[in-house]
C-alpha cells in the first residue's frame, strides 16, 4: 500500500501515476533473480526430506537437519509468496488504472467509485467475495484429486501385494496420470469464475459497478493470499516442531492437530495463495477488455438492455451450472463396510 501511495504522488497527471506504480512494480521485479532461488529452495530441501525418509538408514541427526532445512523452506517460500503477491497488487492497480482510462476513451465520463450507490455497493461486495469463492474452488480441487490418489494407491496394494514386499514395482504413471488429468479438468471451474464474472457484473450491473468490482477483488484477494500462504507454511512448521519433541512429541494429540494443520495448509500455501495473485490480474485483464462494449450496451435504447440481460444471465447460468458441478463431485475414499474407526482415523 505504501509502494502505490508512495509511487502515485510522485505524478501530475493520471497517466503519470500509473506510470509511476507499473515502475514500482518492475523495480520489484528486479530482484526475480533472488526470489526465484529463496522459492526453488523450498521444494528442494522438502524433496530431499522425503527422500530421506523413503531411503532410510542415514541416521537420527539426519533426519533433524533434513527437518531443520524443510522448515527453512516453509519460511522462504512464505517470504517470496509475498513477493508475488506484491508485484501481483502492483500489477492490477495498474490495470485498474487502465480500466478507467478506456472507459473514458469509450465515451463514459467516470467521476470516480461511489459506494452510497446501491449497484456500485453490490459491485463491490462481489469482488470481495470472488477470491473467497475461487480459494474454496481451489481447495476443494486439492481434496479431490488427493482422494483419487488414495483410492489407487489402495487399489495397487491389494491388487499387488508384492509392493509392500518389496518383490514388485508400484505403477507410478497411473498415480501421475490421475494428478496431470484432474489439475487439467478442476482449472475449467476457476477459469471461468475469473473470465466470466467481470463479464457479468460489467453487463448487468454497468461501469461504475464493474470499478467497484475490481476494487473490492483487489483488497480482499491481496490480504487472502497473504492470509493463506503465511497460515499454510505455520501449520507446517508446528507439526515439524512437534514431531521434534515439543509438546508432546509424535503420537500425541497436539501431533494428531498438526497433522490435520498441515494437510489443509498445503492446499492453502501452496494452491489457493499462489493461484489468488493471476486471478486478481485476470479480472482487471478482462475489464479492460470489456471495457468499451460495457460503456457501448451501458445506455439505454436500441435494444441495449435485451443485449445486457442476454449476456449477464447467460454468463452467470454457465458460471453457477460449473460451480454446482464442481461443488457436488465428490470422491468416495471408503468402500462399503470398510471405512475406518474414529479412532484410525485421528491416526
Amino acid at each position: 500500500g505504501a509502494t502505490i501511495v508512495g509511487a502515485f504522488y510522485l505524478g501530475n497527471t493520471t497517466a503519470e501515476r500509473l506510470y509511476f506504480v507499473a515502475l514500482a512494480g518492475m523495480g520489484m521485479l528486479t530482484t526475480v533473480g533472488v526470489i526465484v532461488s529463496m522459492d526453488t529452495y523450498g521444494p528442494v530441501s522438502d524433496n530431499a526430506h522425503g527422500i530421506a525418509e523413503m531411503s532410510g538408514g542415514l541416521g537420527e541427526r539426519a533426519d533433524e537437519i533434513m527437518t531443520g532445512l524443510d522448515a527453512v523452506g516453509n519460511t522462504t517460500k512464505a517470504i517470496t509468496k509475498g513477493m508475488a503477491i506484491a508485484t501481483a497488487v502492483l500489477a492490477a492497480t495498474s490495470l485498474f488504472g487502465s480500466f478507467e482510462v478506456a472507459l473514458e476513451g469509450a465515451g463514459y465520463h467516470f467521476l470516480g467509485i461511489r459506494i452510497d450507490h446501491p449497484d456500485v455497493l453490490v459491485g463491490l461486495l462481489i469482488g470481495g467475495a470472488v477470491p473467497f469463492l475461487f480459494a474454496s474452488l481451489a481447495i476443494r480441487a486439492v481434496g479431490r484429486a488427493a482422494s483419487q490418489v488414495v483410492v489407487e494407491v489402495r487399489n495397487q496394494f491389494r491388487e499387488h501385494p508384492g509392493i509392500m514386499e518389496g518383490t514388485e514395482l508400484p505403477e507410478y504413471g497411473r498415480v501421475v496420470d490421475i494428478c496431470t488429468k484432474t489439475s487439467l479438468r478442476e482449472l475449467m471451474t476457476p477459469g471461468l469464475l475469473a473470465v466470466l464474472s467481470p463479464i457479468i457484473v460489467g453487463f448487468f450491473l454497468k461501469a461504475e459497478a464493474l470499478g467497484a468490482f475490481l476494487a473490492g477483488a483487489i483488497l480482499t484477494g491481496q490480504l487472502l493470499a497473504v492470509m493463506l500462504s503465511n497460515a499454510g507454511g505455520a501449520w507446517d512448521n508446528a507439526k515439524k516442531l512437534v514431531e521434534e519433541g515439543k509438546y508432546g512429541g509424535k503420537g500425541s494429540e497436539p501431533h494428531k492437530a498438526t497433522v490435520i494443520g498441515d494437510t489443509v495448509g498445503d492446499p492453502f500455501k501452496d494452491t489457493a495463495g499462489p493461484a489468488l495473485n493471476p486471478l486478481i490480474k485476470v479480472m482487471n485483464l478482462v475489464a479492460l477488455l470489456v471495457a468499451p462494449l460495457v460503456v457501448k450496451y451501458g445506455t439505454s435504447g436500441g435494444g441495449h438492455l435485451a443485449v445486457r440481460i442476454v449476456v449477464s444471465v447467460g454468463a452467470a447460468a454457465v458460471l453457477g451450472v460449473m460451480i454446482w458441478y464442481s461443488k457436488s463431485r465428490r470422491v468416495e475414499i471408503f468402500a462399503s463396510g470398510s471405512e475406518p474407526s474414529t479412532s484410525a482415523r485421528a491416526n
